[in-house]
This record gives structure tokens, sequence and C-alpha cells, in this order.
């Protein structure tokens, strides 16, 4: 049925509200599918403080805690800091973890979400902070051996003495630290490059989200304030 020729605005919006005129019942369905989505996504992001405040695993370097297909939702780092966060990061390295029994996917510390290299070229990394170095500091007597590639001392081993100040990261399914070669990033990780932290996974979900990426390059993701990071290769998460 249309709506009355002589309907004022109040008598359309009503009719528009309650008809069951196939062409516009689809539209206004839709509209609110958007609607619904919409306010998800921004009470998600009022209580991450990170957007978009999911990212899709698409690598499977922090295997078993973190399945490639898995959905992450992601918090500003300086929301909820755990026991020994460094500084005024928010984020609590493994080694810090160890001390205070903080925990975050099953092991010690905070699980990052970072750009490699501070790169918004590059596809963000999702890897667990292990400890804290100081610049030019000789952190290979602080390395756990078996993740240095084999190096005996200091000059063997990459990024030693440390270019900056940062975190030293490394994926749970790793053979190493990614400050000596097993990610695409070359130094510690800075502050400034961390976009959040990861808190929850949701199994499987994020495979919707990769089935959707028609091209390599993904959606920016983004912490307010801070510049968009974007998608090259081979991507540890996908934003969503």
């Amino acid at each position: 049925m249309s709506p009355p020729t002589d309907a004022g605005p109040a008598e359309l919006l009503r009719w528009l509200r309650t008809t069951d005129e196939e062409p516009v019942a689809f539209v206004r369905d839709v509209l609110n599918t958007v609607l619904w989505v919409v306010a998800i996504g921004l009470v998600l992001f009022a209580v991450s403080g990170v957007w978009p405040p999911m990212v899709a695993v698409e690598s499977g370097s922090m295997e078993p805690q973190m399945e490639r297909g898995d959905l992450v939702f992601v918090m500003d780092e300086g929301r909820l800091a755990g026991d020994g966060s460094h500084a005024d990061t928010g984020v609590v390295t493994y080694r810090a973890g160890e001390r205070s029994g903080y925990q975050s996917f099953n092991d010690y510390g905070d699980v990052i979400i970072f750009a490699p290299d501070g790169n918004a070229r590059e596809t963000p990394i999702i890897h667990r902070a292990m400890f804290w170095v100081e610049s030019g500091e000789n952190w290979y007597d602080e390395a756990n051996p078996a993740y240095i590639a084999g190096a005996s001392n200091c000059r063997e081993l990459a990024n030693c003495p440390a270019p900056h100040a940062g975190f030293i990261t490394k994926g749970d399914d790793n053979a190493g630290y990614d400050q000596v070669g097993f990610a695409p990033h070359s130094g510690p990780v800075k502050p400034s490059w961390v976009v959040g932290k990861a808190k929850l996974r949701i199994p499987w979900l994020g495979w919707i989200r990769l089935s959707l990426a028609a091209t390599p390059a993904p959606e920016p993701l983004e912490s307010p304030g801070r510049p968009a990071i974007g998608s090259a290769t081979a991507p540890a998460v996908v934003p969503t």
C-alpha cells in the first residue's frame, strides 16, 4: 500500500517504519542492520580506543595462542595496564610479567600490535613484548640464548647494541626474536609504533574478513593521534 498522498512528515515516517511493501521493507531492514553494525562499532571503539577495534590474524606466528583466521579485539595500550607495565607505555613485557604474575594469552606479558619500523606502509605485526632495551644497550646477556639465532656475542647479534630504545618482541611460535631476523622490521619496537594490545580472541570469525580482502592492501588500522597502518605483503593481522 502506497503512502497517503496528503501525508505529512510524521505520517510518512510512520508508514516507512510499518509498511510491508517489499522494496521499502528491504531497504528498511538493510538500514537497520547498518545502524546496528555502526552502533556496535562505536561501542567497541569507546571501549578499546582503537579503530577499527578488531583485527583478523593472517599468519601462524602466534600459534597456538592465536590461529590464522581468528578475530582479535584490540585495546589501546594505555588502557587496563597490567601489573609491571613499562614506564608510561601501558605494556607489560614477558620479563616483567614473570615477576608480577601478569599473563595474557596463556603466557607472561602483553601481546602487542605494532607497525614494523613505524612504517605505515607495512603490515601490522601481532607479537608478544619480551623485554625492554635502552638505546645503545648491549642486550645479548639479557636475551634467551634459544632465541638469538646462534649468536655468541653482541657483535654477532642483529640490532645489538640497540639502535634505539624499545621492546624486543617475538611470535610465540617463532624460533627467535623479531629483532634478529624473524619479522620484517629492523629494530626494537618503539612505543610510538604500538597500535594497541590484543585482549580477546574469537576463533574463526576472522576468516570472514580475510575472504573479503580483494586486494593485498587492507583498510588501515589506526589509533587516535597515530598514523594509519596499512598492508603490503604476508600480513600478520588484517584490520577489520
